[in-house]
């Protein structure tokens, strides 16, 4: 009897532990701010009319669109697999058009608006598609938001109800 009850203190422990870092973990991650002259400045959103697109501005100085492209698929969590070596969208092999794509992705995922498309002053909407050859740039509803699910956020929630539970059910024994 003492063993179990042992056992079922660690299990508890152990889960409320975890309750707990899911939980800071989530809201660490809600609260992280990235790079701030790299990220859409602060301000109100305007959406555009129509299907609008974010590219890179061909003046732009190579060493802050290198570090926006870097941004927007490290921390901006862009999708950047297409410019990759091999992938559909790596030719033409330059930072303008890397960045483009990059940028766009972005874009498109963080509500379509211009305020998510800065990235330092190095990129601009256009009406203009910027899709070529087999490489198509993703258009408003065409990728799923970066923005947390309903699951995501009830995740902890769950689990901290499943440890209540077990210590009610522990403290009653």
């Amino acid at each position: 009897m003492v063993k179990e009850t042992w056992i079922l203190q660690f299990i508890l422990i152990l889960l409320v532990q975890y309750c707990y870092l899911a939980s800071t973990m989530e809201e660490k991650a809600e609260t992280a701010v990235p790079v701030s002259f790299l990220s859409p400045p602060e301000g109100n959103t305007t959406f555009l009319d129509g299907t609008t697109w974010c590219v890179a501005l061909a003046g732009a100085s190579q060493i802050d669109l290198q570090n926006a492209l870097d941004w927007a698929c490290g921390l901006g969590k862009a999708d950047c697999k297409d410019i990759q070596e091999g992938g559909l969208c790596y030719e033409p092999d330059t930072l303008v058009s890397h960045a483009s794509y990059a940028f766009n992705n972005y874009y498109q995922q963080n509500g379509n608006s211009d305020i998510a498309c800065n990235f330092g002053g190095t990129a601009a909407v256009t009406k203009h598609n910027p899709s070529y050859d087999k490489c198509v740039y993703a258009a408003p509803g065409s990728v799923s938001s970066s923005a947390p699910t309903f699951f995501k956020r009830t995740t902890s929630l769950i689990w901290w109800k499943v440890a209540a539970i077990l210590l009610l059910l522990y403290l009653r024994s």
